[in-house]
């Protein structure tokens, strides 16, 4: 008996299908399908089929974390996980606030909860805002200048619209249900206030449980969720779990602040909305921003391939910091606002291993200023690793070192393929390798592939025929001038032997004994000893001034001492022995230095004959 064989969505295939089937069936044996109703009809069996396949198909995919693609799903399978995608989050940095007066009676001077300062990009006005309220004491002379609870003078505000939601706690048998009504909310800033009654001023605080070390019976903490539409849900204990719970009649008020995310970045001049009244007498109100210093942190909501990559690992620390994956997990889940990326090793795997620690190296978002980044690592151990990491284990902190890659490309370029000139093509080539690093690197355990690379290159366009790329890996040095000092620089892969053709180490110039100098190795397959020339006629000044390691990937100068450089420090610049693979380690990140990268195209017609001269 035939049947109907349809395993295949594809439309076409479903109908032609169900064609074959009428085909062998008697009485259908001479019908012409394609002149007929009845193809109409088999349209109609043939898209519902199609469609009900489809359906089944996409809800099995929305079934699992990986395959799904609504973020609703993604969310779901991340909360069963127990993870809490991340918010919205507002930008935010730390300004010295001060008020300068006649007054030199009145003892202190007060800074509201939410006070409003503003700043500008791009001719759009964003509104910042404390979070707490702020004391200031008077100086003697009139002079008011705001700290926080542990005497600093840096104040944090952050950016972002304050509203507020209300909601009456009903009876234990209903059903309560608390949604917050609003896709922009910072779930950082939330501050949720649980009053006795709907008229009462006193209530209490209730605290994320993110950020709760230990819960008891007396716990008073909750949860706050995304929901399938993209509002926020908060969820409190029932009274068995989770430590206490709103009772009947009480009054929950929800603050937060609904942020700009990202475009409120890069801030670095701000002005308060309004004065300030001090016994009776408003004054203006006078915002510094440390120099070097602007906003930062702001940032969209999580997106989908972030919660698919950090879903699992949430799920593998379990709320406890044993191996370097549950450090690098839980700090990044509490810090991603000022944090990039997170680099973590046991002191087993440091050189030279130091057991009996855990190094973490931390990378800031750019504008971060310094008393954030201390304020950071502090909370980090105090919240974090003496409550999660195992006794008597010791978290130390390694600062990222940058290694900049210099890339030369070379290409091969036809002229009758492409409108756009050689200069152009370079141009292009040379965006395409700063995006490339920009993209695939610039972070902790980002491995440079130069063949990754290279084909990206050979797939702009038809014109370009081919190419090559030279690469070496730089690190910078900032000597004390006019003193005498022994220097190592490391680098995180092995250096190319010596050999008598080419140098294998070079640096920037600066200043040797009233010369212009740079240091090279020499050129000999033996010795690995570094040389002071003079950089314009390559004498040399000194023979010996050190040497390197080729296996360990180490420079070391021997009694330097120099009286000026150019730029910010030395570049000193090694050919690795793999050019192929640039693989950093621990706390090593990878990154381009565009002022010694170029790309440079070689004029090549391919359409004409080559000859052979006799």
């Amino acid at each position: 008996m035939a049947t109907i064989q349809s395993s295949d969505l594809d439309f076409n295939t479903i109908k032609n299908s169900l064609k074959t089937y009428f085909q062998q069936q008697s009485e259908f044996a001479d019908y012409n399908f394609e002149a007929s109703g009845l193809s109409n009809i088999l349209d109609v069996l043939a898209y519902n089929t199609h469609l009900n396949g489809l359906i089944a198909n996409i809800g099995i995919n929305e079934s699992f974390l990986q395959s799904s693609q609504l973020r609703s799903s993604v969310v779901s399978h991340a909360e069963n996980l127990g993870y809490y995608p991340r918010s919205k989050t507002g930008s935010s940095i730390d300004v010295n606030i001060s008020v300068s007066t006649s007054d030199t009676t009145t003892a202190s001077a007060t800074l509201g909860r939410n006070t409003v300062f503003t700043g500008s990009s791009e001719q759009v006005t964003y509104n910042f805002q404390t979070l707490e309220q702020y004391t200031a004491l008077n100086d003697g002379s009139g002079n008011f200048v705001f700290k926080t609870s542990d005497d600093s003078i840096s104040i944090p505000i952050k950016e972002g619209t304050q509203r507020t939601k209300t909601f009456l706690v009903g009876e234990t048998t209903e059903s309560q249900v608390y949604v917050i009504p609003d896709e922009n909310l910072d779930t950082t800033t939330l501050k949720v206030d649980v009053f006795d009654t709907a008229t009462s001023s006193t209530f209490t605080t209730y605290t994320n449980v993110n950020n709760a070390i230990r819960i008891d019976p007396t716990s008073t903490v909750y949860i706050v969720r995304e929901v399938p539409n993209g509002y926020y849900e908060l969820i409190f204990s029932d009274g068995t779990i989770l430590g206490q719970a709103p009772q009947a009649g009480n009054k929950i008020v929800v603050s937060y602040l609904a942020p700009s995310g990202s475009a409120s970045n890069e801030i670095s001049t701000f002005e308060a909305a309004s004065l300030i009244t001090i016994n009776s007498v408003n004054y203006n109100v006078t915002v510094t921003t440390p120099t070097g210093t602007s906003s930062s942190g702001g940032s969209e909501k999580e997106s989908i391939d972030s919660i698919k990559l950090n879903a699992p690992i949430g799920f593998a620390t379990q709320q406890r910091m044993v191996t370097a994956e549950d450090y690098k997990a839980t700090i990044l889940e509490n810090f991603s606002s000022v944090l990039d990326d997170v680099a973590a090793w046991g002191g087993n795997e440091n050189i030279p291993a130091v057991f009996g620690r855990v190094y973490v190296s931390l990378k800031f978002k750019d504008g971060i200023n310094d008393a954030t980044k201390t304020s950071t690592k502090n909370s980090i151990i105090t919240n974090l690793t003496d409550n999660l990491a195992i006794m008597s284990i010791d978290t130390e902190y390694s600062d990222p070192i940058t290694t900049f890659l210099e890339i030369i490309t070379t290409f091969n370029f036809d002229p009758d393929q492409t409108n756009l000139t050689s200069e152009a093509t370079e141009t292009l080539v040379e965006n395409t390798v700063k995006n490339f690093v920009d993209t695939n690197l610039n972070r902790f355990d980002s491995v440079f592939r130069r063949s990754n690379l290279l084909s990206t290159i050979d797939d702009l366009s038809p014109a370009i025929l081919n190419s090559r790329m030279e690469v070496k890996v730089q690190q910078r040095l900032i000597p004390t001038l006019n003193t005498t000092a022994d220097y190592t620089v490391a680098f995180p892969v092995a250096i190319a032997s010596p050999d008598d053709e080419t140098r294998k180490i070079t640096s920037s110039r600066f200043t040797f004994n009233g010369v212009n100098s740079s240091i090279v190795n020499k050129l000999d397959d033996v010795s690995s000893n570094l040389q002071i020339i003079n950089a314009t006629t390559e004498e040399v000044l000194v023979d010996n001034i050190g040497n390197y390691n080729a296996s360990r990937g180490t420079v070391t100068l021997s009694g330097f001492n120099i009286s000026a450089f150019s730029g910010d420090s030395i570049k000193i610049s090694a050919v690795p022995a793999n050019q192929s693979t640039i693989r950093p380690l621990r706390g090593y990140i990878i990154s381009l230095d565009e002022s010694t990268s170029a790309a440079n195209a070689v004029i090549d017609y391919q359409n004409t004959l080559a000859t052979i001269s006799t």
